[in-house]
């Protein structure tokens, strides 16, 4: 008993002697910090303006409007362009891909085995607020230089309401010379589109846009009457308007919807309007869309002009748009 008392006596006494050392480190640790505060609390008048300075310098920049960021996850919304331009240092590759239509079936697997339409491009934005890129499409042998400006942006705070980017491009046909096209002159092959993106993000889920457009054709498709002249089948401008939205279902993929109405009639086959809808995937560095729709080409005029699948008929077809970006 006497050992079993002794030896807790000393275990006792050394709990005891470990806390007085802890409560001298923790005294001393909080003499040195109350020194430090009043070491501080000493400094001259000059560093006490100079720290006032540095503080009103950051609320300056608190004060400052920022921009209300993703409006769109990506340069595409199943047909058109985004109001979206990527930041300075952003390189980017494209492949868009629309098969058939899905009328005929198990005959060509609802259009994937029929003739499909394929674009590869390259984009870069080299400063701030605009990108330029380069396109090349099976859908005779074209090819297009492109260019998107942010022209403005909305604001957290409301002052400005909406963002507003301009898209446009040249194309060029570059097939050879033949009985099926009247290549009079090298400006014949040319074709151009101007749009107007004005886009609002209402709340983190739900985005919307209106895109009014101006397609230019120099010579568009058309025939050589008895004389000679040269007719042609479409009136070479033409204006659309489209409208596009998004609606996010999680963090990474959102359903998306998107309708073009031509605004001009023409004399020979008018334009049908396009409505098409689908599923966004984005990941850090890749944006996929998979959509339903009746748009079969990949330059945006030539949907516009010479669209022919009728939606009320169920002309629809499948596509995909599938972008990477690298930021240097």
């Amino acid at each position: 008993m006497n050992t079993h008392v002794t030896y807790s006596s000393s275990i006792s006494g050394f709990v005891k002697a470990c806390l007085l050392i802890v409560l001298s480190c923790c005294l001393s640790t909080l003499m040195a910090q109350d020194s430090s505060t009043q070491s501080t609390t000493k400094k001259s008048p000059g560093k006490k303006t100079a720290a006032a300075k540095d503080s009103t310098a950051a609320d300056a920049v608190v004060k400052k409007n920022p921009y209300v960021k993703n409006t769109f996850d990506g340069n595409f919304i199943i047909d058109n362009q985004t109001v979206m331009v990527p930041i300075k240092g952003t390189f980017e590759f494209d492949i868009q891909h629309r098969f058939g239509v899905v009328n005929n079936g198990f005959t060509d697997l609802f259009g994937l085995f029929a003739g499909a339409t394929m674009k590869l491009g390259f984009s870069y934005t080299p400063v701030n607020n605009l990108q330029v890129g380069f396109d090349a499409t099976n859908e005779n042998m074209q090819v297009d230089w492109n260019l998107k400006y942010a022209i403005l942006k909305q604001t957290k705070d409301g002052a400005m309401p909406v963002s507003i980017t301009y898209f446009g491009n040249v194309a060029m046909d570059t097939r050879k010379k033949d009985s099926t096209n009247l290549f009079l002159a090298v400006s014949d092959r040319f074709s151009y589109f101007s749009q107007i993106i004005v886009a609002r993000k209402f709340t983190d889920k739900f985005s919307l846009q209106i895109s009014p457009s101006l397609s230019i054709f120099n010579n568009p498709a058309g025939f050589l009457n008895v004389d000679g002249n040269e007719i042609p089948k479409w009136n070479g401008v033409h204006f659309s308007i489209a409208a596009s939205g998004r609606y996010k279902i999680s963090d990474g993929s959102a359903i998306i919807v998107n309708y073009d109405q031509p605004l001009a009639q023409q004399s020979g086959n008018s334009p049908r309007p396009n409505i098409s809808f689908g599923i966004e995937m984005k990941t850090s560095g890749h944006d996929f869309e998979i959509f339903f729709g009746n748009y079969s080409s990949l330059l945006p005029q030539n949907n516009n002009l010479f669209n022919q699948s009728d939606f009320t008929k169920g002309q629809f077809l499948i596509g995909f748009n599938i972008s990477r970006l690298w930021n240097f």
